[in-house]
């Protein structure tokens, strides 16, 4: 699978965007064609080259004729989107972006999508933004878009409102649900363009994903604040799947232990599995003075890394930790309920890389039935066995 991550270290536009993907290899006469599918006029799109701070990138400037800047309604975007050449998928994602942002905008200002009378996100030049963008994912073969959290800038910016808020509101109501951080830089790195774009088109945000890398591309901003006003694009090729299995990106947090309670690990494993951790295990050590201690180890999704190392320091006696980012292959699996001579038991189906089934108890299922039987658990667990390998509805 062909995949575009966008590092977000200095926020985005939707120049930066469209920067990025010509300076990754796109056309620029190849999107000027695609572009030209809108039926635009009075317009002229440019790329020049640029250096932020040492690292070269690529500017995408799309220059208006004075006359021709206006203000549009949404119904003005879209009927001039829908009327267009373009592919129907270009048209589905590039309206999507444009309502999203009209709805934000609603938002903030308590009235209607359809009142809303766009400024800096209306003008032609974030329609090119915006289409060109979706386009030239399209050129490039893009098939998945994720996305590293969004640097969102702080203090204030200036816009046709006055002076507002940075992130501005419609940003803010954009990023909802989405990680973002600021480092502090002065100023609007994200802007409500960007923000829609990104929040739209990604299927996710978090770590560089585990992939052959192809091309990177820089696309550069026009303000210049304190770090290299650029966003970064990273285009490879994603292997889903390994001889058929599933390979995932996740977290390992670790952390040595010699001074706590031992009776205090039951605890802090059950609260982390329910806390969504995908394994936590204890491992034997011994430490420096010959002293005996446990490796704690906490597997779970990256996003989720400050959430544990957090409650990894809280809730015990270490004062530091380690966490790192690791590729995990796992076999594809699901649960089904199989009828036994003890009643419905459940079971979780691994399937093998040679197109084979494994079938384990589900064992809290077999403890149960051990506890309300009074049969040995062994028993339990080598009867339901039996039975599934019997059974010809597992693989159904």
């Amino acid at each position: 699978m062909r995949v575009a991550y966008f590092d977000c270290f200095a926020g985005a536009s939707g120049d930066m965007c469209l920067g990025a993907l010509l300076d990754a290899g796109l056309g620029l006469e190849q999107l000027k064609t695609e572009i030209g599918k809108l039926h635009l006029t009075h317009y002229d799109l440019q790329l020049k080259k640029v250096v932020k701070r040492g690292i070269g990138g690529s500017q995408a400037l799309v220059l208006v004729d004075s006359d021709h800047h206006h203000h549009r309604h949404l119904h003005h975007i879209e009927e001039i989107i829908s009327a267009s050449g373009l592919d129907d998928a270009v048209k589905q994602k590039s309206l999507e972006i444009f309502r999203r942002l009209a709805e934000a905008e609603a938002q903030v200002h308590q009235t209607t999508i359809d009142q809303i009378h766009f400024h800096e996100v209306g003008a032609m030049d974030a329609i090119i933004d915006v289409v060109g963008t979706v386009s030239g994912l399209a050129c490039l073969g893009i098939e998945k878009v994720t996305c590293s959290p969004l640097h969102v800038g702080t203090g204030t910016v200036e816009c046709a409102h006055g002076t507002l808020p940075v992130p501005a509101p419609a940003t803010a109501e954009l990023i909802k649900g989405t990680p973002v951080f600021s480092s502090g830089v002065e100023g609007e790195l994200l802007t409500p363009t960007g923000a829609a774009i990104l929040t739209t088109l990604s299927s996710g945000f978090g770590p560089l994903p585990a992939m052959t890398v192809e091309r990177i591309g820089y696309g550069a901003g026009t303000s210049e604040p304190a770090i290299p006003n650029l966003l970064r694009v990273i285009i490879g090729e994603v292997r889903e799947e390994v001889s058929g299995f599933e390979t995932e990106r996740v977290a390992v947090i670790e952390t040595n232990i010699d001074d706590m309670n031992p009776q205090i690990y039951d605890y802090l494993i059950e609260k982390m599995l329910n806390m969504g951790a995908l394994d936590v295990f204890l491992s034997p050590l011994q430490m420096k003075k010959n002293r005996p201690g446990t490796l704690l180890s906490v597997i779970c999704a990256p996003e989720m890394t400050e959430r544990f190392s957090d409650f990894i320091l809280r809730e015990t006696t270490t004062i530091g930790l380690r966490w790192r980012l690791d590729n995990r292959l796992k076999a594809r699996r699901r649960m089904k309920e199989l009828q036994t001579i003890y009643g419905l038991i459940r079971f979780k189906l691994a399937e093998t890389g040679n197109g084979g089934l494994q079938a384990f108890p589900e064992y809290e299922d077999c403890k149960r039935v051990a506890l309300e039987k009074k049969v040995p658990l062994l028993e339990v667990m080598e009867e339901v066995r039996a039975t599934a390998a019997r059974s010809s509805s597992l693989k159904e």
